[in-house]
């Protein structure tokens, strides 16, 4: 497999790609990024992951300089030149740019580093004999606006090694009261055969794996609802799960070392992965 990146309208070898130390993105996290799941050589849901990549951007202030058939071009070459027929991801990073020097205030009309790179990636097999993860809660102590899709993941990365260090997988976040998403996650209860996910708003990142899964309930009318999840109702669900492009739908069968319902994935997960893998094969794979 070779190792090719593009940087700045360049494919390039990735030992031999470098950025200014006086990039903003070093400097200060000044930017935004997407990780897009690839099945069998083929980018998925490329329109929802450069949409939210938008949103990003205009949050922040930075001018896209391509359009949606440059990115998809982009991506089908590194794709092409790195990972061609197989399962990975692509990370898509776009900082303001480089500073004549440093400063907090930045100019508009800077123009935007632009970083892609793609890598090989199993996805999970996961079936009846997946055995769920273990999962703790804390106190989301990150910014207000979680939307942006930031490069600056400090405190996403201390509440991750957090459960890591603790022997869980992922952190659970609990904003005044109300469980909000993972620290790399979306989030998902199962109550009295009832699906739940905390509703978007500025305190979480919308994913696109849980976009996919409210599209399947809804085209299986399975009850899936947008609502807000209380801590309470977090530690009293019958099934939580968690979700993200990379992990796709995994169960949490162990919380803060209590049993989540019965301590083995729920019925609703099952009913859900197998949706899910059936998707797989017919949309992101085709």
């Amino acid at each position: 497999m070779s190792n090719v990146v593009y940087l700045n309208g360049e494919y390039i070898a990735a030992k031999k790609a470098s950025v200014s130390v006086l990039d903003r993105g070093f400097m200060f996290g000044d930017g935004v990024y997407e990780v897009i799941p690839v099945y069998s050589g083929n980018a998925f849901a490329v329109k929802g992951h450069l949409d939210r990549l938008q949103r990003s951007l205009d949050a922040i202030e930075i001018t896209n300089p391509l359009k949606i058939d440059d990115w998809q071009q982009v991506m089908d070459q590194l794709i092409e030149k790195n990972i061609p027929d197989q399962d990975g991801m692509i990370y898509l990073q776009m900082t303001r740019g480089v500073m004549q020097k440093r400063d907090h205030v930045f100019s508009r009309d800077m123009q935007p580093t632009i970083l892609m790179m793609c890598q090989p990636l199993t996805f999970a097999n996961q079936d009846k004999d997946t055995t769920g993860i273990k999962a703790i809660t804390q106190d989301d102590n990150r910014w207000a606006d979680c939307f942006i899709k930031s490069i600056n993941l400090l405190p996403n990365v201390l509440l991750k090694q957090y459960a890591a260090d603790h022997d869980a997988v992922e952190s659970i976040l609990i904003r005044d009261g109300y469980a909000v998403e993972g620290s790399a996650s979306n989030l998902f209860i199962v109550k009295d055969d009832i699906i739940r996910t905390p509703p978007i708003s500025r305190h979480m990142l919308g994913g696109i794996t849980r976009e996919v899964i409210l599209k399947i309930c809804n085209e299986h009318k399975i009850v899936a609802r947008e609502i807000v999840v209380s801590e309470d109702e977090l530690h009293d669900a019958d099934e939580v799960w968690i979700t993200s492009s990379t992990k796709e739908i995994v169960p949490v069968t162990t919380l803060n070392q209590h049993k989540v319902g019965n301590g083995i994935p729920g019925p609703k997960w099952l009913q859900l992965i197998e949706l899910y893998q059936q998707f797989k094969q017919t949309v992101m794979r085709a």
